[in-house]
């Protein structure tokens, strides 16, 4: 049974779900920063998961990435997978800008988040609402 992290539900919005993925907004407004988590048990590397489910995540990766890219006015989106402190699989989708407060170094650590508010998140769901396809379920609650 899938289990989402404590430490990614308790610095996340949930937003939905893809058909492999769930969809988080990390709650640092400092950058539009997604977090997808594939909806499988005991995974903390991409190489653990079956071949449909890899080439089903990096799918869902290149659709979120793609659509968030124009809509948000993003410099460069930024797609990483670390796990040093939270092991469960995770990629991280960060939109980034030449004009936000780390760039052009990496965004983790270096300045405090600054948390959404409900208004925000709100805008940013009306967002994805208009770009994402009809196979994405949408949440309206945080988690």
């Amino acid at each position: 049974m899938f289990v989402l992290d404590t430490r990614l539900q308790e610095d996340t919005w949930l937003i939905g779900d893809f058909p492999l993925c769930r969809l988080l907004l990390s709650n640092d407004s400092n950058y539009p920063w997604f977090i997808l988590v594939p909806r499988r048990e005991g995974i903390s590397e991409i190489f653990q998961l079956d071949d449909h489910d890899q080439h089903l995540m990096w799918d869902e990766t290149t659709t979120l990435a793609r659509a968030l890219k124009a809509p948000l006015g993003a410099d460069k989106m930024n797609v990483a997978t670390l796990g040093n402190v939270v092991s469960q699989l995770h990629i991280h989708v960060i939109a980034r800008y030449t004009s936000d407060v780390a760039w052009p170094g990496p965004v983790w650590g270096k300045h405090p988040a600054k948390p959404y508010t409900q208004a925000e998140v709100d805008t940013l769901r009306v967002k994805l609402k208009a770009v994402l396809g009809a196979e994405f379920n949408f949440t309206e609650d945080k988690q």
